[in-house]
């Protein structure tokens, strides 16, 4: 067996090992897609791909055309997870997803640092809207 060949099926059973490891591991994973200006999806699911899957399609079910609900951001495990809403002054608005934060507190802290006007002073709003927890409950976000 040559050694690209070895390292292809060593990498390959890897991932397929990864996969069942997070199906035992009891957590779970979360995605975010988004249609900007029409519609987004989050999902927590099982493994990435399933969260993907299903954000993928709330955000199409949401109103979104297919082609225009893009992955925005999947984190295994899920942890913490913060949407945060941006508009700029001509008037475009989207979200930015962030996942993955050991706790509520750093969640609200990544989209306080997003929303940092001297790192992005075309931001005209810019605040957290929902933050989610692994098994997919959602709290709306403190306004400061």
């Amino acid at each position: 067996m040559t050694g690209r060949r070895f390292y292809t099926v060593f990498f390959a059973g890897l991932l397929l090992a990864g996969g069942s490891l997070a199906q035992d591991s009891g957590r779970k994973a979360i995605a975010y897609s988004q249609a900007p200006e029409m519609s987004s999806g989050v999902c927590v699911g099982k493994d990435m791909a399933s969260a993907i899957a299903c954000a993928k399609q709330t955000c199409i079910d949401g109103g979104g055309e297919a082609e225009y609900c893009l992955d925005v951001a999947a984190c295994f495990p899920a942890r913490w997870s913060v949407d945060v809403f941006m508009q700029v002054a001509d008037g475009p608005h989207w979200h930015e997803f962030y996942c993955g934060w050991e706790s509520k507190e750093l969640a609200l802290k990544a989209a306080e640092i997003a929303c940092d006007k001297a790192v992005r002073p075309d931001l005209i709003e810019c605040a957290p809207v929902q933050i989610h927890d692994e098994e997919g409950k959602v709290y709306e976000a403190p306004f400061n």
